[in-house]
């Protein structure tokens, strides 16, 4: 599903199983697992990159299976934002998903990889450059992930493939930003 329907409805995987993302973590399958029993769909925030402030939606089902979060969401289409992100994915210009979570129990992996075994989830945006380039909307049927195109920037993807070494930094820079509680 690359487009929005007059309901708002989204799909696609927010995050992928054994797949480490740009800031070398790995979600192992069933991290999800207590806390979506716990808070189940409603209790998770659909958010426009990552901003308390912008909630664009509700998620209708979150649901871990073989191949990692999949996740089926409405945009409030009464909301200008969500309006705005519903128009931009119609055009294909975004598709991006990203997870906001609390490490509950990770464990060290070989090569630098920390690997998270129990997270708890409290939140899931729509977001221009996921920190896992594979957590897309429309995934459930779609393919690969689409390659990022910044060149010029020092953002140009390695072989027309994947992400760029200076988009990975940029993208965990803004992560770290971003998990810092804010202060008064």
């Amino acid at each position: 599903m690359r487009s929005v329907g007059q309901d708002g409805l989204i799909e696609g995987y927010a995050s992928l199983f054994g797949v480490a993302d740009l800031g070398r973590d790995v979600v192992e399958r069933g991290a999800f697992r207590d806390s979506l029993a716990r808070r189940g769909a409603a209790g998770v925030r659909m958010l426009w990159q990552h901003d308390p402030a912008e909630p664009v939606g509700t998620w209708l089902s979150i649901r871990e299976d073989a191949r990692g979060l999949l996740v089926r969401g409405r945009l409030n289409l009464a909301v200008r934002r969500a309006r705005e992100i519903a128009a931009l994915i119609g055009e294909g210009a975004l598709d991006g998903l990203s997870i906001g979570f609390r490490v509950i129990e990770a464990a060290k992996g070989a090569g630098g990889i920390r690997r998270l075994v129990k997270l708890d989830l409290w939140e899931i945006s729509i977001v221009t450059f996921p920190m896992l380039p594979g957590a897309r909307l429309g995934a459930p049927k779609g393919g690969p992930p689409f390659p990022l195109r910044l060149a010029g920037r020092g953002h140009a993807p390695r072989n027309g493939k994947g992400t760029s070494p200076g988009l990975a930094r940029a993208i965990r820079r803004a992560s770290v930003r971003l998990s810092r509680p804010a202060t008064p």
